[in-house]
């Protein structure tokens, strides 16, 4: 009896000198939607949008391990522009980050980066770092393409009622309106 409490108080000090379990992070990204969903252990925590890579710089697709994180970041690429809260998940340099150019937010615009407002870059970074980096992966999928297309047919909607506003006369005259018109006659 004696002997197998030993092991097991051997392993509850390890346990304890582990720390807590960690939580599983998954980031996943729609690049169809322009939308990330960010969830602990199966649960979702939120759901933003993003701006994720424009024509000739996509974001890749795929699966990949959170490696990397820096709170204050400039892209050597790029003009040394701003992203803050970077967590990075391709060697070759994609990051998530927050950006200042929030009106571009929901939009394929970026580098191929995933971009988030500050405030919601600055929240994720926080959940990554508690849980930590190695905990988290980042899932890419979609096609900016798609989000092209729904982005265009949403502005050749926009564009086509704003042409049938400008085909519209300002003012209709109805009957009534014209029988309340008084004419003044100058005098002869």
């Amino acid at each position: 009896m004696r002997f197998t409490s030993i092991p097991l108080i051997a392993g509850f000090l390890i346990l304890a000198l582990l720390g807590p379990a960690r939580a599983e992070i998954i980031i996943k990204v729609n690049k169809n939607a322009q939308e990330m969903t960010v969830m602990r252990d199966g649960d979702v925590l939120y759901t933003w949008p993003v701006s994720t890579g424009r024509t000739s710089y996509a974001t890749p697709s795929g699966s990949y391990p959170a490696f990397r994180m820096e709170a204050e970041h400039y892209s050597k690429e790029w003009d040394d522009a701003p992203m803050p809260h970077s967590i990075f998940f391709t060697k070759f340099g994609h990051a998530i980050h927050g950006s200042y150019d929030t009106k571009n937010i929901g939009a394929p615009v970026s580098h191929g980066c995933v971009r988030l407002s500050p405030a919601h870059a600055a929240t994720l970074f926080a959940v990554v770092k508690q849980d930590g980096v190695a905990n988290t992966k980042v899932i890419v999928t979609g096609s900016e393409q798609a989000a092209l297309g729904r982005a265009k047919s949403s502005r050749s909607m926009l564009e086509q009622a704003e042409e049938d506003r400008s085909e519209q006369p300002r003012f209709m005259p109805n009957e009534a309106s014209l029988q309340q018109q008084i004419f003044i006659t100058p005098p002869h």
